[in-house]
């Protein structure tokens, strides 16, 4: 793929390109031919600050726009867009390094260049991790989404010179007291994997539908044990917890994971590791069911994988699972998958209604 700088003879390509496009994730998910002209006569595409690229493919196909910014400036920013139909083939991460390779070649030596995009924009996250570039900031409550009225958290990432001509990746650190040379390198590790019957990924927002249905028809077992099933289960609020799931996810704060049966695609249930701990590092999983599953081994099945997932990719050293001490179903799946009761904390939690105090068990896998 290569960058082919935008001229004005073009006005109507990219009135064309942007007008017929949506961009969920944008400022505006569909953009006017009134809006983009007046940003055009105004030079927000072509000016002494701005240069506007088309993205062209191998086969002369322009996939999308790369527009850079604040170029008078030692720190650039970028806006990238991809068209809809050639979304999820590789050419974001081919963009962002063909746009670095720009801005570090210009004989004004800038030193960095950075991006901003959504927290729930999982696409474009993984491009920026994939490509060099670093999570620098993470600003609560500042990416404004007219459509729907409201705000989303953002998120900068950033290059630096150093890095881009060294091919290397410096993670930042984020607090005054860290050792800079003893931050813990997190391993990438796949968002998708599979055992025998079942397919367990990070969460999509395509889940929604079926994971509320789930929850609602699981509501009842659910509420017994799990303290989050007393929260509204509308669908808006599923939706929510999932979007930041995803932002977890992709922060590796804590992986939610789906699991589908292979032969339906139907949802199965969920899974997540938590209470992790990077520099060991150790896990914590916990689980539930969908109704309809029961009684057929496949949390069972799903745990093993989970856990074999934990030390093989995340370089566990352990992992925990913790439950009620009467959850009878919990602590079969447990020891079924190979975990060993280590203790019975007594008191050591309320019940998910509050009314009584209960005692937890841990089993746990460690490395061997």
């Amino acid at each position: 793929m290569q960058l082919k700088e935008w001229t004005m003879v073009e006005q109507e390509q990219l009135i064309h390109f942007m007008t017929t496009n949506t961009w969920p994730f944008h400022g505006q998910e569909k953009s006017g031919r009134e809006l983009i002209e007046k940003t055009i006569l105004e030079g927000g595409y072509e000016s002494d600050e701005v240069k506007t690229f088309w993205l062209v493919n191998d086969n002369g196909e322009k996939v999308g726009i790369a527009k850079i910014h604040d170029l008078q400036d030692d720190v650039p920013l970028f806006d990238l867009r991809i068209a809809d139909r050639y979304r999820g083939r590789g050419y974001g991460a081919s963009a962002l390094k063909l746009m670095a390779d720009y801005v570090f070649e210009l004989p004004e030596g800038k030193n960095r260049l950075a991006g901003h995009t959504r927290h729930d924009n999982l696409a474009m996250r993984k491009t920026f991790e994939r490509s060099g570039f670093v999570k620098e900031g993470h600003l609560r409550q500042a990416w404004f989404s007219p459509e729907e009225d409201c705000y989303y958290d953002a998120i900068t990432y950033g290059i630096t010179r150093e890095d881009y001509m060294g091919g290397k990746k410096t993670p930042v650190v984020w607090e005054e007291h860290e050792d800079p040379y003893a931050v813990q390198e997190i391993p990438d590790f796949p968002d998708e994997f599979e055992s025998e019957r079942l397919i367990i990924r990070m969460p999509s927002l395509h889940d929604v539908s079926d994971v509320n249905n789930a929850i609602l028809q699981t509501l009842p077992t659910l509420r017994e044990w799990m303290s989050w099933a007393h929260q509204p289960q509308n669908l808006a609020d599923t939706e929510r917890r999932m979007r930041q799931a995803i932002a977890d996810f992709i922060t590796k704060k804590e992986l939610l994971l789906h699991m589908f049966e292979k032969q339906t695609g139907d949802f199965v249930g969920s899974s997540k590791l938590h209470a992790i701990d990077w520099t060991i590092p150790k896990f914590e999983i916990g689980y539930w069911l969908a109704k309809g599953y029961e009684g057929k081994g496949y949390m069972t099945e799903a745990v093993k994988r989970i856990a074999e997932f934990a030390f093989e990719e995340l370089g566990a050293q352990r992992v925990d699972i913790r439950c009620d001490e009467h959850n009878k179903k919990s602590r079969t799946v447990a020891e079924r998958a190979g975990f060993e009761l280590e203790a019975i904390l007594k008191n050591d939690a309320r019940s998910t209604d509050g009314t009584a105090l209960r005692n937890t068990v841990i089993y746990a896998k460690i490395s061997r």
